[in-house]
């Protein structure tokens, strides 16, 4: 086996629970990171939670957006 595919099945297993994954996304969405936290994140975290918690954040960032513009929109609060 090729020393890539080590490494991905050595990353696929690592025990970082997803409510530490989704921390560690929520702090990427806000750009704020120390470099002790990102180096412990990138020693632990599983790199499948970190996809699934990143597609999660970001749905639910876009859904509260679209909710925002439904809101100003329906309540009449004229712009400009």
């Amino acid at each position: 086996m090729s020393s890539a595919a080590n490494d991905l099945k050595e990353a696929a297993g690592r025990k970082a629970s997803f409510l530490h994954t989704a921390r560690a996304v929520a702090w990427s969405f806000f750009g704020v990171r120390r470099g002790a936290g990102h180096a412990e994140d990138v020693a632990k975290l599983n790199p499948v939670h970190v996809v699934i918690a990143g597609v999660i954040a970001a749905a639910l960032f876009v859904l509260c957006l679209v909710l925002i513009v439904s809101w100003v929109i329906s309540s009449g609060v004229a712009v400009g």
